[in-house]
């Protein structure tokens, strides 16, 4: 029996209620915030904030202000210690640790019950809805789900107190429907493992004779799972094993440094790629096409989004409906997780409208602009690519800072790069890269222009394993976490080379 084809009319009713929502999004998120502010208007931000007051988008954006998580936490902390209705009704007691704020403090995301079913589990519901109109033929159901999570484990000491804190995954797989589970793998013992080195080899033992038809997680740490798999079981390539495995759902971070790897250790005739925007603070987006990268922004799953265009950081918000194409802007929220014109770090390009569809081109504070070049993670990305291909290689893992000018020397930037093949003539590679990065990013060809005012690249090989080590040392080695990019100081990559070291 094929249980797919039983399910794909329900499928099908929520792809095309998502595709809908997004052709009238200016009706759908003016609704929707005049929901979110009704519903907020008797907790602390909403009485402070005088939400009893608010008509408008007009009025909306008067009485509240951008706000970042410096503003923020002491509210989240109220809430993680058991007080109600603060930053949104009712008592929250799930929350999502998130590194990157200034000081270097995690993030807490609190995870309401409106969020976890209203948003993150909706968002995911409309992605499987969409690639299943797209794919008529899929058996998806007939299978496995192997779905790649984290922990509960944080930097909190948590007392007196019933919250649970840790990665987003762990509590979507804690609170995933029940019947759920009897087509998913690991089990939630597995799944739910704190320690990475205990946890990759239950991984593969939970997973390496099911029937798996689709995987979900980031597409570094699914890669490293993969490799065990095909160790463990003796085989090169992964429809080997899981001879039904048609689609990987993957977000986090950019596939595109890693597809050749995939490539190498699938079968590239029946296997597809499914990118979604899924984050701590919310589901925003995905792919709705198979021939089109660029990936459909939801606008009816609990969240209002905002937009600042880059490079004009004290320019006012603009809502969806006043987007340009083509155009790159940092995106800010309004959810029903309690987050109030909130900026998620993330900047995302519009490359359609009507309906609109966004690609991720970066973090706001993800990019190296040592020299006036504003490369940014989606440039570097492209470039290593472009380089890996031409050269033969492929890459594992990267991170890039700038090397400043001295008296005798320019300033370039410097890549630690972890291959997985290394290229034959290092010095060639390198000036391949560049050139390469050179095609992507206008500005950063022009301080190369002449060699006179920035250095060549230069590029540094990471020993295997380093970044894993370099993580582990943080507190985050993990299925969902990952090595940053991109630094506008030396910071990081001089923790890193001393590793290498």
């Amino acid at each position: 029996m094929n249980r797919t084809s039983l399910l794909l009319p329900y499928f099908r009713h929520n792809a095309d209620k998502c595709l809908a929502a997004a052709d009238n999004a200016e009706l759908i998120q003016k609704k929707l915030l005049t929901q979110l502010i009704t519903k907020a208007k008797n907790t602390v931000w909403g009485k402070h904030h005088r939400f009893d007051t608010i008509k408008s988008y007009t009025d909306f954006r008067k009485m509240v202000p951008v706000t970042g998580y410096d503003i923020l936490r002491p509210y989240v902390m109220r809430m993680i210690a058991g007080e109600k209705n603060v930053l949104w009704r009712g008592k929250t007691v799930r929350f999502a640790q998130s590194s990157g704020t200034a000081d270097g403090k995690s993030k807490f995301i609190p995870i309401t019950v409106d969020a976890l079913a209203g948003c993150h589990f909706k968002g995911a519901q409309y992605s499987l809805a969409l690639y299943l109109k797209q794919h008529p033929d899929s058996r998806i159901f007939d299978g496995k789900s192997f779905i790649l999570g984290g922990s509960y484990a944080n930097e909190l000491n948590l007392q007196n107190t019933r919250a649970k804190v840790g990665d987003l995954s762990a509590t979507l797989i804690d609170c995933i429907n029940p019947l759920v589970n009897l087509v998913r793998v690991p089990s939630k013992k597995v799944a739910l493992m704190a320690d990475w080195h205990q946890k990759l080899p239950a991984l593969v033992k939970a997973s390496a004779f099911e029937n798996i038809t689709n995987i979900s997680g980031v597409p570094s740490w699914f890669l490293k799972v993969i490799n065990e798999v095909l160790a463990y079981t003796g085989q090169d390539n992964i429809h080997k094993v899981w001879k039904n495995l048609e689609v990987f759902f993957h977000g986090g971070i950019a596939f595109t440094p890693y597809k050749s790897e995939y490539e190498a250790i699938t079968d590239t005739t029946r296997m597809r790629y499914w990118e979604n925007y899924n984050a701590s603070e919310g589901f925003f987006a995905a792919q709705a096409d198979p021939d089109d990268q660029a990936m459909l922004l939801m606008t009816d799953i609990g969240v209002f989004y905002e937009f600042i265009p880059t490079g004009s950081p004290s320019a006012e918000p603009i809502p969806v409906w006043e987007v340009e194409a083509g155009k790159k802007y940092a995106l800010i929220i309004t959810a029903c997780n309690g987050l109030w014109r909130y900026p998620i770090g993330d900047v995302v390009k519009v490359e359609s409208l009507n309906p609109v569809k966004i690609t991720i081109a970066g973090r706001t504070k993800s990019y190296i602009n040592a020299f006036g070049e504003e490369v940014m993670v989606h440039n570097t990305d492209a470039a290593l690519t472009a380089a890996c291909t031409e050269c033969g290689c492929a890459a594992k893992d990267y991170t890039v800072a700038p090397v400043y000018t001295h008296a005798n020397t320019k300033g370039c930037h410097q890549w630690l790069i972890e291959f997985a093949e290394k290229p034959a003539d290092l010095a060639q590679f390198a000036a391949i890269l560049d050139k390469a990065l050179q095609n992507e990013n206008s500005d950063y060809q022009a301080k190369r222009a002449g060699n006179i005012f920035l250095g060549p690249l230069k590029v540094d090989i990471a020993r295997q394993g380093l970044f894993d080590d370099w993580l582990e040392s943080t507190g985050k080695l993990g299925g969902q976490r990952k090595v940053p990019r991109l630094s506008n100081d030396r910071t990081l990559i001089e923790a890193m080379l001393k590793f290498n070291n």
